[in-house]
């Protein structure tokens, strides 16, 4: 309110100047009178507040409070079965306590409005309650304070207040919505052991000193909008059953967060110093977040420890099946210095994430894998067990034909197809390659090679390619395949040797000369008959030891020395190209799986 424009309500107007302040004192008029409460004339004020009993309304909006005048104001209320003050509704908007301001223990019946009020010195609340909503809007507390151990029965609004000293809310419960939009915490704010039964916003605060939530607990969700944490070293641990929420928020120091919630928002937040978030239960959305340092994100598998040494009771989360952590989303994430310990990243979506060939992964980070074998159809279908990403799940199951265990509901997952899949598993392939984990390397070069074979953009000749070596060798890590096809065309090589490439008989050798009359050097020319096709029985146990014989030195590329029709030439020429290959590939892939 401008100090030119006249309050709302009847005012005192006490030491008005039409020239330097034509308003005069804002104080609301004492009933019966035409003067606030702070310049009514001592025997009129006596008697007002003779007048009061506990339990009653007051309005001394914009009224200047001195100690002694508000000491007087609530002696006037003082329940004497208690000993504490006790109001009905109480209206202090824009009133001024030039002193200490002291209302511990005291009862508001009613609603109580302290909305752009100022105090000069320490505010103390502590034990206070406040039965019905309490309104502390745009107030300024220009010392320490203390809402230790009240209780706010309804809402309590404390949107874009300042708390220029230090505010201590420490056990203090908020039955509840409790509102700490844009308000602005210059010292350290205590919310330690606090709870809040309803919803809980800061949005746009401001937290210039630490902000301790130790031990708090929230029934509902709880907002950090676009809250800005200066020097916060230790946020947490608490207890959220909904939603912790901090888009947008920033962090300007290093910072440990422990959090027991269901779900974690960070889109959008930015740290710009090295940070730790220590999770349970909860799924994690840090869409687009911001980190210049490094940042891990980890499981915490016992329950947090209070500062007394106790632990943190979870009794939201008690019928919880486990304690751990899921992440939703790292799309738009620069993962360069992105840690990531014990997570659930089944349903995490990746696309879009920079730098993530340099995502370190600890622990026991686990991700999707592909359905289950599907037998009652034709043909059967087995998929080989592999780690799978969640936008690859959206994708298969959208495809014409898809079979049942591949998950179509992955939010968020949109028009995520092989394109852009194919670099997402190559890039996690790397980061396995370079965590020394091969095998899960394997997987992703496996996803990788599935996507490059279903991309649209790939010619045809080079998707035949790959086709062939995804049937051939399911590229080069599923050994059994390759075995399958190495046993199939030696039984091919055998069955074709027996039957048209042993020749009908051992070629005979011949030896035709001719000797000199007087003797002399005899000279023979040995000569061999050409191989005949066989005729009558070929399927015999000699000639299957003979075509295994020539079919087992094909496969090492050696040359069996066996007498072979032209036919037979040619399949073992075949069967010594194609079987060493097959061979090679099953070798791989065992080498693949089992490399460390």
């Amino acid at each position: 309110m401008s100090t030119s424009e006249p309050p709302t309500w009847p005012h005192c107007g006490h030491g008005a100047d039409p020239a330097a302040d034509p308003v005069g004192c804002r104080g609301a008029h004492v009933p019966g009178h035409t003067a606030c409460l702070a310049h009514l004339a001592n025997a009129d004020r006596d008697a007002y507040l003779a007048g009061l009993t506990p339990g009653t309304s007051i309005n001394h909006r914009g009224t200047t409070f001195t100690e002694t005048l508000l000491s007087a104001l609530l002696n006037a209320l003082r329940d004497p079965a208690t000993g504490h003050p006790r109001l009905g509704g109480a209206w202090f908007d824009s009133a001024t306590f030039e002193g200490d301001a002291r209302f511990e223990s005291a009862t508001f019946e009613g609603d109580v409005w302290f909305v752009s009020a100022t105090f000069e010195g320490n505010t103390g609340f502590r034990s206070a309650t406040f039965k019905g909503d309490a309104w502390f809007m745009s107030a300024t507390f220009k010392g320490s304070t203390g809402f230790e151990s009240a209780t706010f029965e309804g809402d309590a609004w404390f949107e874009s207040t300042t708390f220029k000293g230090d505010a201590f809310f420490v056990s203090a419960t908020f039955k509840g919505n409790a509102g700490f939009d844009s308000a602005t915490f210059k010292g350290n704010a205590w919310f330690g052991s606090v709870t809040f039964k309803g919803g809980a916003w800061f949005d746009s605060a401001t937290f210039d000193g630490d902000a301790r939530f130790l031990s708090a607990t929230f029934k509902g969700d709880v907002g950090f909008d676009s809250a800005t944490f200066v020097e916060a070293d230790q946020f947490g641990p608490l207890v959220c059953a909904g939603r912790v929420v901090l888009s947008g928020a920033v962090f300007g120091g290093p910072v440990t967060l422990s959090f027991a919630t269901r779900r974690l928002e960070c889109r959008r937040t930015r740290w710009s110093a090295t940070a730790e978030t220590r999770l349970r239960y909860a799924t994690v959305d840090f869409a687009h977040a911001v980190f210049e340092y490094p940042l891990t994100i980890a499981a915490e598998a016992e329950p947090f420890v209070r500062a007394n040494g106790g632990q943190l009771v979870d009794d939201p989360f008690s019928g919880a099946p486990d304690t751990g952590v899921r992440v939703a989303s790292l799309r738009g994430v620069d993962a360069a210095h992105l840690v990531l310990a014990d997570l659930d990243l089944s349903g995490c979506l990746f696309t879009g994430t920079v730098h993530l060939d340099q995502l370190r992964l600890e622990g026991a980070c686990t991700f999707d894998t592909v359905p289950p074998a599907v037998w009652r159809r034709w043909p059967p279908l087995r998929f080989t067990e592999r780690r799978v990403l969640a936008e690859e799940h959206y994708w298969r199951a959208g495809q014409p034909g898809a079979v049942r265990g591949w998950n179509v509901a992955v939010l968020g997952a949109g028009r995520a197809g092989p394109l852009q899949l194919a670099p997402v598993y190559r890039a996690l392939r790397k980061a396995f390659e370079d965590g020394k984990h091969e095998p899960g390397a394997a997987d992703f070069y496996y996803g990788e090679m599935e996507m490059r074979r279903h991309a649209g953009d790939i010619p045809r000749s080079e998707r035949g390619l790959l086709t062939a070596y995804w049937a051939l060798s399911g590229y080069g890590l599923r050994a059994s395949r390759a075995l399958a096809w190495l046993g199939a065309a030696m039984l091919l090589t055998i069955i074709l040797l027996m039957a048209f490439g042993l020749a009908k008989d051992t070629p005979q050798q011949i030896a035709t000369g001719t000797v000199p009359a007087g003797g002399g050097k005899v000279t023979f020319q040995i000569d061999k008959d050409s191989p005949q096709n066989p005729t009558g029985d070929r399927f015999t146990g000699e000639r299957f030891e003979k075509a295994l014989n020539v079919t087992l030195n094909s496969v090492v590329f050696r040359s069996s020395g066996q007498d072979l029709t032209t036919a037979g030439t040619y399949i073992e020429m075949t069967s010594r190209l194609t079987e060493p290959v097959l061979l090679g590939l099953a070798v791989l892939a065992i080498r693949n799986r089992v490399k460390r």
